[in-house]
């Protein structure tokens, strides 16, 4: 069984993936809005992969025994201003993220938590992955907040068929 503080973290993780999971949908009806499909399909695909890293979270919960407690989410953030603030949005996020996972290993460390701190090895790879993506794209952005036409080709470029990792987690439910 997770350590008690690890545990309760995990829990609380879990909101802040079903938060992100709600963020990328917005994003993304921002984007559908815009009449920008790649923009908008690259961040409905990220709602999903959040999701999933909730479900992941649920399903390593469940396999040890401890308590899973799927706490509620604050609505996100859903009016923007230009295509530019909703990835800096994002990107603010991940950083977020990226601190709350680097918290929880640190936590599953303290507590001699041997089986937590190896499950959270693989969400730091996914952390520096999605602030990479999200730097990156956010670049781009910046550069062609103007022409959404090069926007699109970067997007349909640079994230075209990115395939499962066959390393993660197992996805409760899936």
């Amino acid at each position: 069984m997770p350590g008690e503080k690890f545990a309760a973290l995990l829990n609380a993780q879990i909101g802040h993936e079903l938060a992100a999971h709600n963020q990328y949908v917005a994003i993304a009806v921002h984007y559908d809005a815009q009449t920008m499909p790649q923009m908008a399909g690259l961040f409905y695909a990220q709602a999903l992969e959040e999701r999933d890293h909730a479900m992941m979270m649920v399903q390593y919960l469940l396999d040890t025994d401890a308590e899973v407690a799927i706490p509620g989410v604050d609505a996100p953030v859903s009016t923007f201003t230009d295509v530019v603030s909703p990835v800096e949005l994002a990107l603010e996020q991940e950083k977020r993220v990226t601190a709350q996972i680097n918290q929880l290993l640190a936590t599953a460390r303290e507590e001699l938590d041997f089986a937590s701190e190896q499950f959270m090895q693989w969400f730091i790879k996914e952390q520096v992955e999605e602030i990479a993506s999200m730097s990156d794209l956010l670049a781009v952005v910046r550069r062609n907040a103007d022409d959404i036409d090069d926007i699109e080709d970067y997007v349909a470029r640079e994230h075209a068929a990115e395939g499962a990792d066959a390393t993660a987690p197992r996805i409760a439910g899936a």
